[in-house]
């Protein structure tokens, strides 16, 4: 856990079992998105370009649902994309970088990045995204398996 001058940041990694076009895919395609990341089948909606909006209602483990807006930021396909998430009470959005960097054919590191406002946001949020990267590793895996 580290705090600087801007706020409440964290970084996740993980080692994925696929390339780096296959992970940006399975993050940027709607019906794959929703797969994986504990969304509502047909809430994901993304517009994947700088500026493009996307949409998602996430279930949790225990039912309920949380409708999540947000967009693109920054779009380098297949290494980099920055998200843009809309909080409530927030006036800017909270921003997310993911970063692939491919160790091999069948080897993809993925790097989160956030930097919220407080410690418990920053909490939040990175339990959050390391459901996401469970639910990441876990749809890989099955996918390379069949």
């Amino acid at each position: 856990m580290s705090t600087d001058q801007n706020g409440y940041s964290y970084t996740l990694t993980r080692t994925l079992d696929a390339p780096a076009s296959r992970v940006w895919q399975a993050w940027t395609t709607p019906d794959q998105y929703a797969q994986w990341a504990y969304a509502v089948p047909g809430s994901v909606e993304m517009d994947v370009r700088p500026g493009g909006i996307w949409k998602a209602t996430v279930r949790t483990p225990e039912g309920a649902e949380f409708p999540l807006t947000g967009s693109y930021i920054e779009v380098a396909e297949p290494h980099r994309l920055t998200l843009g998430m809309d909080v409530p009470g927030r006036p800017d959005p909270a921003t997310m970088t993911l970063e692939l960097t491919e160790q091999g054919p069948r080897n993809t590191v993925i790097t989160l990045r956030q930097t919220c406002d407080t410690a418990e946001e920053r909490d939040g949020a990175e339990q959050g995204s390391g459901m996401l990267l469970d639910g990441l590793t876990g749809f890989l895996a099955d996918e390379a398996k069949a």
